[in-house]
């Protein structure tokens, strides 16, 4: 369940970046309990201007998932992010 979870977040790119929040390093982890999604994210900056809409894309993202009814989001700043916590392919696209 968290494997397709994780592959419809690869849906929701921040629009600055250009790339999904998964492969950026932004969803910290996800857990299952029940019919209930619980994500741990953070965004790049804390004055990120689309806060409130990347929030609410990680979560309808989340409730596509086939057995997912409720989506919870801890949006947290430690760690900090940074461009090393990318995938690979991110890190060479964004040299």
């Amino acid at each position: 369940m968290k494997d397709k979870i994780y592959e419809n977040l690869k849906s929701v790119v921040d629009p600055e970046m250009g790339f999904d929040l998964v492969s950026l390093g932004l969803i910290y982890g996800v857990e299952v309990v029940d019919k209930k999604a619980v994500i741990t994210m953070t965004l790049s900056t804390k004055s990120c201007p689309l806060h409130d809409f990347l929030i609410s894309w990680v979560r309808n993202a989340a409730l596509q998932t086939d057995g997912i009814d409720e989506c919870e989001i801890n949006l947290v700043w430690e760690p900090v992010w940074s461009i090393d916590m990318a995938n690979d392919e991110v890190k060479e696209a964004l040299k």
